[in-house]
């Protein structure tokens, strides 16, 4: 089953549109595009493109663009696989669309624990927990994931490693008829070493500093970015594509 998705402006969350998994949406500044942006200097005039794969669900892809697409601030170099919340930003400065699975949107988990998006009198979320400090959501400008390696020069440690005990074994250990044995324990150490990954959620404030957390596990990070982003930005009735100012 398809999953319906939508695409919602960041600093506008009341402007959003339904994407149709038979269509893929042209972005640009071009009016030929589905979404035309043609008062954004930063876009191109054919930018990026949003489709349906049905073997890789929602993508996001790089078109004609000279300064980039990026997704969760990193660069589209052909296409990328989209997730509830995920934001797209046209160019280095341009302006982010923000990814939304409708059958999602009614149910996004509330941030815990270390994040934790705390009810108003009004209803409304105004202030989210990060490592025990208490920030007010409008002193927010972005949140985002960043996932990286736990051990990022692992190969290069691997590789000196097998050098040495192929100059050392021979002299000082024993039989050279150790060194594959050993070797074989390295290489599986330094693949489950090497996958294991750190997942950071960053939140970005309006006066330029910012505020991480570390997750070991990635779904649990996106469940708590999609809940501060839910607060931030409320939902919006969706509209059918077409030109945007």
């Amino acid at each position: 089953m398809t999953a319906a998705a939508l695409l919602q402006l960041r600093d506008e969350p009341q402007k959003c549109l339904r994407l149709n998994p038979d269509q893929p949406l042209t972005i640009g500044r071009a009016s030929s595009n589905q979404l035309a942006l043609p008062s954004q200097a930063a876009v191109a005039d054919h930018h990026a493109v949003v489709r349906f794969s049905s073997r890789h669900g929602w993508l996001v892809c790089e078109w004609q663009s000279r300064d980039g697409t990026y997704l969760e601030g990193e660069r589209v170099q052909r296409c990328r696989p989209l997730g509830d919340g995920d934001e797209i930003r046209l160019g280095r400065s341009g302006p982010v669309l923000v990814f939304r699975l409708q059958r999602q949107a009614a149910a996004i988990p509330a941030p815990r624990q270390t994040a934790t998006a705390s009810p108003s009198n009004g209803g409304t979320a105004a202030t989210v927990a990060i490592g025990g400090e208490t920030i007010r959501l409008d002193q927010i400008r972005a949140v985002v994931v960043h996932t990286t390696a736990r051990f990022p020069h692992l190969f290069s440690w691997w590789v000196l490693l097998s050098v040495a005990l192929l100059l050392l074994l021979p002299i000082r250990i024993g039989p050279v008829g150790i060194f594959w044995p050993l070797q074989i324990a390295l290489l599986v150490a330094a693949v489950l070493l090497g996958s294991r990954k750190r997942h950071t959620l960053q939140v970005d404030l309006r006066d330029g500093r910012a505020r991480r957390h570390a997750f070991s596990n990635r779904r649990t990070a996106l469940a708590h970015r999609n809940g501060i982003r839910q607060a931030l930005s409320p939902g919006a009735d969706p509209v059918q594509p077409g030109r945007a100012r």
